[in-house]
Parts: C-alpha cells; structure tokens; sequence
C-alpha cells in the first residue's frame, strides 16, 4: 500500500469497533438458540455442553439423541444459514460500493438467474443433489461471465454496460429456465424445480457445507483483503487513481469474489432474495457508510439474520416456509422503511 493511500485511510482505522463485537455476540447467541428450536426442543445450556464436548473431546452430559440432534441435524443447517446469509451480505455490500448505487444486490450481474437454469437443468436430467449444486454454482460463474465478456466487447470497462449486460443475461437465464420448467415432468421434475428456486436449507447436509464453504470464505476473504483500496475507490475513480488504486483491475477482482461467495451460497440454498440488498442497509445504520466497516457488520448481520428468517420458516408453521418467500416478504417493507430513513444519505 503506497504512503498516500495509507494516509488517506489512516484516519478510518480509528472508527469503533463496538457495534461489531455486540453483532458478533448477538449472531453467535441466535445461533445457539436456534439450534434447539424443532418438533425435538433443547435448552441453550444442552446446546452448548454438546458443543464443548464436540469442541474439546470432553464427555458430554447428554444422551447420544441430543448430540444426533445437535451435531448432525441442525449444526449443518445453522452453519449453512449463516454462511449463505453472510455471503449474501457481502457481497451486497461490494456491489453497493462498487456501482454506488444502493438498489445493487448479488442479482445484478445475474448470478441467481445463472444458478437457477444450472439447477433446473441437473434436476432435469436427474442428477443427484452434489450434481445439481456443482451446476447451480457453474451456472451463477457462467453467467458472470458472460455478463464480463459482453461488458468488455461493448464498454471498454463502462460501469452502465455492465449493469445493462446483467440485465439482459439475467433475463436470458431465466427465460431458460421457464423453458426447462415448462419441459419437465409436472408430477416429478417440476415441483422439484420450483422448490429449488423458492429456496431452502431443509435438504443441507455436512457434505454440502464441506464443498461450498470454501469458495464462500474465499471469496468473503478477498472481499475483506481489498477493503482498504475499495473504500477510496467510493470518493471516485479518479481520485482512487490518484492514489494508486488500478481501479479496473479492482473492479475486476471484486466482481470475481462478489461472484464466488455469490455462487456458493445460492448452490446449497437455492435463490434467497432481499438479503444482499436489504442487509448491507441495515448495516450501514448501525456503523455508517465506510466499507471497513460496513463489510464485516454485512457479513455479521446477515448471517444472523438469515439464522432468524430460517428459524421462523421452519418454526412458525406445520408446514415449512420456502425461504425466499419469507425473506421477500419480510425483506420489502423493512427496505422501503430503510430507504426514506437513509434517502439523504444517497441522494
């Protein structure tokens, strides 16, 4: 990092961390709570024996049903919640940062579209549950991809054609994928499909989190690396420039992580909407616009927010809600609330 990025950074490293740590506490307690929420309740004080005994090797107090419970069905649900969530999150939050505009999410550059037409078409060849989200992710890369390809042949690296070839990617995949629902078997294949796409965490497995979670902190990670270069990339690209910063190789790179963490998430969950545009907004209510910051309060409040959208998805009924219907519903009006709250913010 050169000597004027450092200075021009330097008064930003003495922000407070409090609303941080209090979100790291809040997100690591909803956690523990939701754990012992189902059909089978546990306490919060079994939950955790079971945890220190899993953590440490200690003998636990609990019977061998709630360590099965805890460790092997609702410890990979709630890690799941929390990473997609998380993923979601942040990867709003660069999007917003980079394109500067507060309507940015994660579906901008077409990724769920991607991931959606994957899915369907491994469901509609009857591919099994690691085959539909390896293309799911493919699927949400592949589209990226296709949006960067034609950005660069027609814009020279233009922020508005980017976005525009998004769209039109976007609305590609998803003509795709109506075309695959309208093909499939409508008492097998279809309501699979359209179960995939409304989202869920009912199916997710150890197995699943052990291939997705990788990419996801991966690309979280180099989000969080390049957080100093993408704050003075918010004054402007040519004051960035001025100090140092290759922006088109930045813009790059965080399209890429964004995309990554994007993808994964969206591979395990199915399409999850509103989190990585609403979240990134409420985090910036509590610990102001500076991307420093702004990152990790996304990741922390997503992932607990996500953890609370699945609790009452799999709580409030008899039957289990789809999570993109519920995080749509709850998502609208809390965004439009957020927004005339924040409207001089952004004008």
């Amino acid at each position: 990092m050169n000597t004027a990025l450092a200075e021009a950074i330097q008064p930003l490293r003495r922000r407070a961390y409090g609303p941080l740590v209090l979100l790291l506490a809040c997100t690591l307690v909803i956690a523990v709570v939701s754990m012992g929420l189902g059909h089978y309740p546990l306490s919060p004080a079994m939950v955790v024996d079971v945890l220190w005994s899993a953590l440490t090797g200690a003998p636990s107090a609990q019977p061998p049903v709630v360590e099965n419970v805890v460790l092997a069905v609702r410890l990979p649900r709630v890690l799941a919640a929390m990473l997609v969530g998380a993923s979601l999150a942040a990867a709003g939050a660069a999007y917003q940062t980079l394109f500067r505009n507060p309507l940015a999410s994660p579906a901008i550059l077409g990724v769920s579209s991607g991931a959606g037409f994957g899915a369907a078409l491994a469901m509609l060849l009857h591919a099994g549950s690691l085959a539909i989200q390896g293309s799911a992710f493919a699927g949400g890369i592949g589209a990226v991809a296709a949006v960067m390809f034609i950005a660069g042949r027609l814009g020279q690296g233009s922020m508005l054609v980017l976005v525009l070839a998004g769209l039109v990617v976007s609305a590609l995949f998803q003509a795709l994928t109506s075309a695959l629902k309208y093909i499939a078997d409508p008492l097998d294949t279809l309501p699979t499909i359209v179960f995939w796409l409304l989202g869920s965490l009912g199916r997710v497995v150890a197995a699943d989190l052990a291939w997705a979670a990788p990419f996801a902190l991966v690309g979280i990670a180099a989000l969080w690396l390049l957080r100093w270069p993408t704050q003075v990339l918010e004054a402007g690209d040519d004051e960035a420039r001025t100090l140092g910063v290759p922006v088109r190789a930045l813009r790059f790179v965080l399209i890429a992580a964004a995309t990554l963490a994007t993808a994964a998430a969206v591979s395990i969950s199915g399409i999850v909407g509103w989190v990585g545009l609403l979240v990134p907004h409420l985090a910036r209510l509590l610990v102001g616009p500076a991307y420093t910051t702004l990152l990790p309060a996304s990741v922390l409040l997503g992932a607990g927010y996500l953890l609370l959208v699945d609790d009452l998805c799999r709580s409030a009924f008899a039957a289990e809600l789809p999570l993109g219907i519920v995080t749509a519903v709850l998502g609208a009006p809390v965004f439009a609330a957020v927004l005339m709250r924040a409207r001089r913010q952004w004008s």
